[in-house]
């Protein structure tokens, strides 16, 4: 063979092989190209599935949230209801307690007192229907969530901050304090005597 044939079958083979090589590569490039492509969109998926998951957990939150806002709102809606009340019940009782000691008025008063009484029954019945519970706390030590101190004595006879007098009863509507029970707490025996003259 002489050398301008070997030459010549070079050529053809750089040809050949350049030829197949153009060939394959737009379709090597197509077929990478694609599977880009799908990566990309295979992420895109994901994110929306996440976002989905997260709106779809939002939604589950505020309507929990609906929910509860509505039981309260059931829960405690006699609220203003039961403080405008509780003066009536307030005043039913001053009147028990002011014909306790007058026996000798006669049938009158005793008369006006069971009558009072049942009024006041009555009242503290529907009170109880509507989950209305009244605080009289005596001999019970001071909460500060439920009773307010008017002030302190000296109370030999009882543990240092208990209640040892209940001005005025609290209530509470569904466990919440409606009014706060105004009360008068035992002082410690070691607490500062406070100077009256300043």
């Amino acid at each position: 063979m002489s050398t301008d044939e070997n030459r010549n079958e070079q050529v053809e083979d750089v040809q050949e092989t350049a030829e197949a090589a153009a060939g394959e590569g737009p379709e090597v490039q197509a077929e990478a190209q694609g599977e880009s492509e799908v990566e990309a969109l295979q992420a895109q998926l994901k994110e929306a599935q996440d976002q989905a998951l997260r709106a779809q957990a939002e939604m589950q939150n505020v309507r929990r949230r609906a929910q509860i806002d509505v039981e309260k709102a059931h829960k405690f809606a006699l609220e203003k209801f039961v403080k405008e009340l509780l003066p009536v019940a307030d005043s039913l009782e001053k009147a028990v307690e002011s014909t306790t000691g007058h026996q000798e008025a006669g049938e009158l008063v005793a008369s006006i007192r069971e009558g009072v009484e049942m009024t006041l029954d009555l009242l503290l019945k529907s009170f109880a229907k509507f989950n209305v519970e009244q605080i009289s706390p005596e001999g019970e030590p001071f909460d500060p969530q439920q009773h307010e101190a008017m002030s302190m004595v000296p109370a030999p006879g009882a543990e240092p901050n208990t209640v040892v007098s209940v001005v005025q009863k609290g209530y509470l509507l569904n466990g919440r304090v409606v009014r706060p029970a105004m009360v008068v707490v035992a002082k410690p025996a070691d607490a500062p005597k406070v100077d009256e003259q300043a």
